[in-house]
């Protein structure tokens, strides 16, 4: 017998029965399938500025344009810096509000690193697709450091780039120790002073290469960067005369395009350069001139001053090694006892 209000079985147990919620998400099937972006354009990154990026786009060519982008989602995780080959989709015109997307980062030739300092193992990339390093470095004011620039030579070389030391400043102090210092390693070097910027010998040194610039604060480096690319505008700093120790003008790294052709790569001014990511065998390799002695020392042997049977320690005590070799050897070994430390602690 039917029920009087005209409902079968199936509708008096309906209210018991899941209920089908729609899908709020769509319809659509979820996928692990990225899309190819076959439509991508590629860029060269001369610029990042809090998330978003200056990239040329169409390098040489007569459409050749400046695209703002920001980062594909998929891309969190990876940094991009300048000096990145990347694909980008979406708004690549360059007009005024326009934004792209970058969606691929292409395989880098080279990258340069850096730590906070010799305890610090986490590495900071400065710049990709480089081949050069101008290390730029003031005959005083301030005064050079040759151990940061032990610094930069074991960074370029371990990094695949060609270390060339420019020497500013020398109409205030005698570039003598510099020069030197620059025969011994076999580096190619360039004096140059206000009466004499010697834009030909370094344009002739870095035309159609991807050089970036480093340096300690207020050694000039923005001065040189305005001499070689005209109109960049890079603000000048002076160097304190209490300290001795110059103003960052430089807050993020830029690549400015010679006229003659190549990129230079200015990046902020540094008083520290961190190894703290680089091997104990890469270190020793900007040492060239030590390398004979390391090669005759025990196995396993740290060549740290504190090692007593070390060769490099031996032609230091005998005093076969110049002033200059004594002072590289001193130099040599105060970072390998860094690094050597920081192994013995993860031990």
């Amino acid at each position: 017998m039917r029920d009087p209000e005209g409902d079968d079985d199936e509708d008096r147990y309906a209210q018991y029965l899941p209920r089908h919620r729609p899908d709020s998400r769509g319809s659509r099937p979820r996928t692990k399938t990225r899309p190819q972006h076959l439509d991508a354009v590629t860029g060269f990154v001369i610029a990042v500025d809090r998330g978003r990026y200056r990239c040329v786009v169409d390098q040489g060519r007569d459409s050749e344009r400046l695209v703002s982008a920001s980062r594909a989602r998929e891309l969190r995780t990876q940094a991009i810096v300048t000096g990145d080959l990347v694909d980008i989709v979406g708004d690549t015109s360059g007009s005024q509000g326009s934004l792209g997307r970058i969606v691929r980062i292409h395989e880098r030739s080279t990258v340069l690193r850096r730590s906070g300092d010799d305890s610090d193992t986490l590495e900071r990339i400065i710049v990709a697709n480089a081949d050069q390093l101008l290390m730029v470095v003031a005959a005083a004011s301030p005064e050079p450091r040759l151990r940061l620039i032990d610094r930069y030579i074991v960074a370029a070389l371990d990094a695949g780039l060609t270390p060339i030391l420019c020497v500013t400043k020398t109409d205030l102090a005698t570039p003598e120790l510099l020069r030197d210092y620059a025969h011994t390693l076999h580096i190619t070097a360039v004096e140059r002073s206000p009466e004499n910027p010697a834009r030909e010998d370094l344009v002739a040194l870095l035309r159609d290469h991807v050089t970036v610039l480093v340096g300690h604060s207020g050694v000039g480096k923005s001065t040189l960067v305005n001499d070689l690319v005209p109109g960049a505008d890079r603000a000048v700093g002076v160097v304190n005369d209490v300290t001795g120790r110059g103003r960052h003008t430089s807050s993020s790294s830029s690549a400015l395009a010679l006229p003659e052709g190549g990129w230079v790569i200015d990046t902020p001014g540094v008083r520290s350069f961190g190894l703290g990511h680089v091997s104990s065998d890469s270190i020793i390799q900007g040492f060239p001139e030590l390398t004979e002695f390391v090669e005759h020392c025990p196995k396993a042997c740290p060549h740290t001053e504190a090692t007593s049977d070390c060769e490099i320690s031996r032609a230091v005590e005998s005093g076969e090694l110049s002033d200059f070799d004594v002072a590289r050897a001193h130099s040599l070994q105060r970072l390998l006892g860094t690094i050597h430390d920081i192994s013995d602690e993860g031990k």
